[in-house]
This record gives C-alpha cells, structure tokens and sequence, in this order.
C-alpha cells in the first residue's frame, strides 16, 4: 500500500521551496530594518493557551485546533496561530522586566483543521510581528507601515493592494456593543446559520466574522462598532488615521472588520490583494492590549500581525511564475576518464570551502547527458580532460553563452570568484 501524505499537510519540492527562501529572507530583512528580533516557538504548547486566548466560541478554538494528551494526561495543541505563544514566552521569559519595548518577530508552521483550499492548508506557514510595551497609535501605523513595506519589497504593486480598518474599542466598550450585536442579532435568529445561533449566546461579535452566505444579509445592518467607542478609544482611532494619512497609506474603513480571534482590542486591520478573489487578505492583525495581563503578565499592551506564507507564494506566483529550471549551482564538474574523476572530487571539496555551489555527477552518465544535466543546474561547466589536466589545466565552459577557456588549475582554485564574473 502506497503511503501518502495527510491531508492538507503539503510538501513543498525543491522547485518551489528557492521562492520561499527568497520571500524568508527578505521578510527577515524587513523586520529587522524596524528593529523586530526573531524568537522562535515550540510546535506544541498546553491547549489551554489557546482556548483562554483566542476564545471558546472562535472557529479556531471550536472546530480547528488538533488537541490530543500528551503520556500524562495533559491536553496539548498544534499552534493554531503564534500571538499567544509569543506571549507566553514574553511572560515566562520576564521581557517586560527590561522596561522597554520588546519588538519580536517570527517564521513557521501553524496547524489548524479546516478544508483545504487554494493558498491555505491544515499545516499552513505564517510570519508576523509582535510589539509589546506601548499603547502609542504612532505604533499601530508603524506595524501597518512595516506590513505595506513588506508587500512592496516583496514585489506586490501599490495599487494591487488596500487595507481593510476597523476599531473594535476597549474592554469598557465591549459590554455595550455585545449587548447591541445580541439584541439586533436575535431579531434576525431565523436567518443565521447553527454556529452563528450558537456564536449568539457565547459571544455575538464572531457573527461579524462567520463567512456563511446565508448570514451576509444579517451581518450588513448590524450595528457598527465605531458607534461604541469610548472617548479614548476615539481619540487613538483618529491619531492612527491621521498618521496613515501623513504616511501616504490609504484605507477602507469596514465596520465589519472584527478578526477572528477574542484578544483583539481597539485596532483591527487586514492588508489585502485584489489579484485574491473572495480570500483576499494577504495579512491581519490589530491590537490586543489586555491579552498580557489574561496570561498572568502585567498590564502590557500589543500591537502586531500575521501573513500566510501560501497566500504571498500564490499572489506572486501568479505575477511572476516559478522558473523550475533555474541554475541552482556556480559549477558543474564534468570529469572525463578515471583520472579526471579521482581529480574531481578534490576540486569539489575545494570549491565548496570556498563558498562555490558545486556538484557533480554520481550516475555513470555519458558525456552528452553530463552535460545536459550541467546546462539545467549550473552556470558553467568545469572539465576535466585527461590532456589539460596533465598540464595543470582545465577548461570552463559559460553554459549560457557557451564561449569556453582553458585556464591554470591552481590559478583557478585561488580566485574561483575572478572567472566566475
């Protein structure tokens, strides 16, 4: 019986995984330009991490984490997402003991059970940010900013992307606006769907969030959480606004905005790409200023977000299509006759040390098929005949212009790089 993979785990094959480095590295280069530094998280944390973070009635709690005991009766979690882990490691680590901002950044896997679809998966990859420390609106718009600025250097257009805003206010405006959403709601109860009857009861603001068709109708004369902001809450709304503006950042106000996660307090966002359809968010995040202080930390509060690395391989893959066949090697040496073999092998370790990516073939190929392989791989070709190695040279070969040069072996394992241009 042949053994597949599980469903919606996704391997990524080394033609598409040089894409994904790429998009590494310049994530990690643009979080550090804004002083972000790396933690990196376990795979598993106790469930109830999540259950008392993200929200009992939330999708992810309720239907898509993959919970299971560990030998001592333990319930542990597959991360469904990073912010509470991020938070966690915050408190059990004492960062907030130095007094100042701690700016974090991460990369990894996360798992939630859903239906696979295109760009998302039960084992998916995020990268986000986290800024923990301060309740400055100035910090929001730099969060929205690094966001933007990643989009772009990544590739994505300016004009192909726009940013979905909203506020949801403060723990002191909560209580009213669920109590509004509850009482509006329960005059449309025929017209939800089972899990927004159930979301109805434990906490109306994930009606906002449901994605049902049947609940759209609903959903769009619900009342808007602007109208319950307290006056503080008001004021940061407005200086974030401003900001963006000063910025150059155009927005679309959506009152319907909420995310899907219970911590979110005050700003909420989603950046988004109109090359999507309908799953158009690209990232999201917002704040979560009372989320320290519910894990047992002092109050602290936190700005961040999250992107799906599927969905930034998919919107660029559609702009600029993978080229599976470009050369992964410098050099590709083709040894010809035992003599130029036995050669190869020390030229090869040389070069490797060097930092020349350097390969050679193992098959017992003919020549013609040597070369072929060198032509797919590698930029030049390195041979090795018997008559130029017997006078200490050997010849390169330009695999794209196909000119070619017999040079001295020594002079060429001293400065590789120098004829290598």
């Amino acid at each position: 019986m042949k053994v597949e993979s599980v469903r919606g785990m996704r391997d990524i094959l080394p033609e598409e995984a040089g894409l994904w480095q790429k998009l590494e590295n310049e994530i990690r280069s643009v979080f550090s330009l804004y002083g972000y530094r790396e933690i990196r998280l376990p795979l598993l944390e106790l469930a109830e991490l999540f259950s008392r973070t993200v929200g009992e009635a939330t999708d992810i709690v309720h239907k898509e984490m993959y919970v299971f005991p560990d030998k001592k009766g333990q319930m542990l979690a597959l991360r469904p997402e990073a912010t509470a882990s991020v938070v966690r490691a915050y408190i059990e680590h004492g960062l907030y003991a130095k007094g100042d901002l701690a700016k974090l950044y991460y990369i990894g896997p996360m798992f939630r059970y859903e239906k696979p679809q295109r760009g998302r998966q039960r084992q998916f990859h995020q990268y986000g940010v986290e800024a923990l420390g301060s309740l400055d609106p100035a910090l929001d718009a730099e969060v929205i900013d690094l966001a933007w600025h990643l989009m772009e250097r990544v590739g994505l257009s300016r004009e192909g992307l726009f940013l979905r805003l909203n506020s949801i206010g403060c723990r002191e405006d909560r209580p009213l606006y669920r109590e509004a959403l509850r009482s509006y709601f329960s005059g449309q109860k025929e017209k939800l769907c089972l899990d927004c009857q159930r979301r109805l009861e434990e906490n109306p603001l994930r009606i906002l969030d449901c994605k049902e068709p049947q609940c759209q109708g609903a959903i769009t004369g619900a009342p808007k959480s602007l109208d319950y902001l307290c006056e503080k809450c008001r004021e940061h709304f407005e200086e974030l606004l401003s900001i963006l503006r000063d910025l150059g950042l155009s927005y679309e106000l959506d009152p319907r905005l909420v995310r899907g996660i219970d911590y979110y307090t005050r700003t909420v966002f989603e950046l988004c790409s109109r090359e999507l359809g309908a799953q158009d968010a690209l990232l999201g995040g917002g704040r979560y200023d009372d989320l320290v202080e519910l894990l047992g930390g002092p109050p602290t509060p936190g700005v961040g977000f999250a992107g799906g690395m599927e969905r930034l391989v998919l919107v660029l893959s559609q702009n600029r299509p993978v080229d599976a066949e470009a050369p992964d090697l410098d050099v590709y040496l083709v040894p010809i006759g035992e003599e130029g073999r036995r050669k190869a092998l020390e030229i090869l370790a040389s070069l490797r040390r060097l930092g020349i990516a350097t390969d050679l073939d193992y098959m017992g190929r003919s020549l013609r098929k040597v070369m072929s392989v060198a032509a797919r791989r590698a930029r030049y070709a390195l041979l090795l005949g018997p008559d130029e190695l017997s006078q200490g040279k050997v010849n390169l070969k330009d695999l794209r212009s196909g000119t070619s040069s017999t040079l001295p072996l020594p002079e060429f394992l001293a400065r590789p790089r120098d004829f290598l241009s």
